[in-house]
């Protein structure tokens, strides 16, 4: 059987070079990068654009990509006299953002408030292709108790309106304030999980589908299945580092018959504890809510996925990338150490900006 193919999305943060504070201007940003033949999508907040990857059958092809569109991204940024930032939440400005104008977005707005108006918040999307719908319930109940372990990994969003969150990841918390987010159920089948959309469309929780915000979904777009836990990587190996491990994961799914059901309040507690800590502290084991080092669940996870690592042949780029990201520190530990030098904001952005295009040159 061929490997499934995989894409991603990441969002990223349009911010005034000098101040750090988000700017409004992704309208124009997105009409100049269309130009140059990048299709930026909008955001709900105008500081905010998407990129989207083609599919992909490589790490090393989606590598090369993620560097084209970063690099594509700053450079229309720049043109409308903005910065890009991998950066999961803004380092500066004010509570409010100003909401895109769409008859979509002004609805959720609408009926959300300041959920809406605070959404300033840039997460990557990893698809990987499934048969159907079906198979990607039978993924998300695989992945459930893995997800805070990639949370932790990829956290990118320590400090926020100029001052430290005490969080490695406080987009995460700002996120699952959202009704429909954060970690999904546990599903015994596709007709329980269509059950459970139906009855937030009913009870006007959601107000369509695409706002399933769970952080392991079938797609509403595409033939995939959708994984969305991640604050955005801070560099582009990151997000490919992420995508590689997700893809393995998606086909190691796929040989087994059933996953041990993690209890919801030891799930949330692994959330909280990967939110808070990064991968500088200790980790909840969901599967038995004992107390370990990251670095052994995620060194359990890459065991548990590498039949399919090997087969893809990434075992040793995941290895090496695990490896390399605990010893110099995802984006929310670098983050940190930018602003405790001196207290400077300013400080933290320079680091973010260089941290985006990292070999993207």
């Amino acid at each position: 059987m061929e490997a499934p193919t995989m894409g991603v999305e990441e969002e990223f943060l349009l911010v005034d070079p000098r101040t750090g504070a988000p700017v409004g201007r992704n309208v124009d940003v997105a009409r100049t990068a269309a130009d140059l033949g990048i299709d930026l999508q909008l955001e709900i907040v105008r500081c905010q654009v998407e990129t989207s990857t083609r599919i992909h059958t490589s790490t090393a092809e989606l590598l090369r990509e993620l560097r084209e569109l970063r690099r594509g991204a700053a450079a229309s940024a720049e043109k409308n006299d903005a910065l890009l930032l991998a950066a999961a939440v803004p380092p500066a400005g004010p509570d409010e953002l100003t909401i895109t104008s769409t008859p979509r977005y002004d609805r959720i707005a609408e009926n959300f408030g300041r959920l809406a108006n605070e959404q300033g918040l840039c997460g990557c999307h990893v698809h990987v292709a499934v048969a159907d719908r079906a198979v990607a319930v039978r993924v998300s109940n695989f992945l459930r108790p893995w997800l805070p372990s990639l949370l932790a990994l990829t956290a990118n969003s320590a400090i926020y309106r100029g001052d430290e969150t005490g969080y490695a990841s406080w987009r995460n918390i700002l996120w699952r304030r959202w009704p429909s987010a954060g970690p999904p159920p546990h599903f015994d089948s596709l007709q329980e999980f269509d059950t459970a959309v139906e009855s937030m469309l009913s009870l006007g929780v959601i107000l369509d589908r695409k706002m399933i915000y769970w952080d392991v979904r079938p797609s509403v777009t595409f033939p995939t299945v959708e994984v969305r836990v991640s604050d955005v990587p801070a560099t582009v190996e990151e997000t490919a580092l992420l995508a590689t491990l997700v893809r393995a994961a998606v086909m190691t799914a796929g040989t087994i018959e059933s996953v041990p059901v993690v209890a919801e309040d030891t799930l949330r507690a692994a959330y909280w504890k990967a939110a808070h800590e990064g991968i500088d502290g200790a980790a909840i084991d969901p599967f038995d809510g004992r107390t370990v080092p990251v670095e052994d669940l995620l060194m359990r996870f890459v065991v548990r996925i590498r039949p399919a690592l090997e087969e893809l042949g990434e075992l040793g780029f995941v290895g090496d990338g695990v490896t390399k990201l605990l010893a110099r520190g995802n984006g929310a530990r670098r983050q940190l150490n930018a602003f405790r030098v001196r207290g400077e904001l300013g400080d933290v952005v320079d680091q973010i900006a260089e941290a985006t295009l990292y070999s993207c040159r």
